[in-house]
């Protein structure tokens, strides 16, 4: 027991940490084993790229000794050098301390902490495009892997955001950016405190929430909500959509199944139902452009 006396006091409990804008890199902001405070690591050629085609801050890009100087690791070197960013060689051990046990492919980019909007800028990147709102929003997706494949379906069909909870989700983390294979570097994300209240904030905004249920009645092809300004909500694999998101949200529907399997996995089943939405959009008259590539 040490010698000094109690004042009879109660101690104070520790402060919380003040809360930061959503425009600027929040707690919820993931840094790497490796990187330093402030800082990121996104590893992988897709997402290293795709983060200097954005024009996205990048404070430096470290390439492995024994990778060539050809092919997409070339197009990393001359994206890196139009923008002013340095990059340089290194071991395979510095490689590692970066991105340990990760499937780096021998290219790593140090960037600032992944930058999340409030839905206020969803909505704007919506109204900038022409379109309709089409929004992505997660209800307990706590797989990595799922939310950055979730992340790249929503990127790939042309939806203006996704919605991040900070509680219930996975947060984005370098093997998020990983999974979604560069399209974190082109869809904006908003991290929100509660997302029963957003989905309601939204729906004063015009946009209709539709949540994936399996027990849902109703299909979501040809839903009568599915071509106008929407919000796609996804819940988690087993448990689904918690109590108060299903509560909130303006229709629940279900995906056909007419296989002996009775479900999907979520990122398999927000893929399924984003271009379902997309085939919606494109029959009112928004014809996209482009196809699908495999890679």
């Amino acid at each position: 027991m040490s010698g000094e006396r109690s004042s009879g006091r109660r101690p104070r409990p520790p402060r919380r940490d003040t809360p930061t804008r959503r425009d600027t890199p929040s707690r919820r902001d993931s840094v790497k084993p490796g990187a330093r405070p402030n800082e990121r690591v996104v590893h992988g050629i897709h997402p290293v790229r795709e983060l200097l085609r954005a024009a996205r801050p990048v404070q430096e890009i470290v390439i492995a000794e024994a990778r060539g100087g050809s092919g997409p690791v070339a197009d990393i070197v001359a994206l890196a050098a139009a923008a002013g960013v340095p990059v340089r060689q290194a071991g395979p051990g510095e490689l590692e301390r970066l991105a340990p046990g990760a499937v780096h492919q021998g290219v790593v980019a140090i960037a600032p902490p992944f930058p999340l909007v409030d839905v206020d800028r969803l909505l704007a990147h919506a109204a900038a495009s022409g379109r309709p709102p089409l929004l992505v929003a997660v209800d307990g997706v706590t797989d990595p892997h799922n939310l950055g494949s979730i992340a790249r379906t929503a990127e790939a069909v042309g939806a203006h955001g996704l919605v991040l909870p900070d509680r219930r989700s996975a947060p984005i983390t370098p093997v998020v950016e990983k999974a979604a294979a560069g399209a974190l570097a082109h869809l904006p994300v908003a991290g929100v405190t509660n997302l029963a209240r957003t989905l309601v904030e939204l729906g004063r905004a015009g946009v209709w929430s539709i949540g994936l249920d399996g027990d849902a009645p109703a299909t979501l092809g040809g839903h009568p909500l599915a071509a106008g300004a929407v919000v796609l909500v996804i819940g988690a694999e087993g448990d689904g959509l918690s109590r108060l998101v299903r509560e909130r949200c303006d229709a629940l529907v279900r995906l056909p199944m007419h296989g002996q399997v009775g479900s999907l996995n979520a990122s398999v089943a927000a893929g399924v139902a984003l271009y379902t939405l997309l085939a919606a959009r494109d029959a009112h008259g928004e014809v996209g452009e482009g196809g699908a590539v495999v890679t």
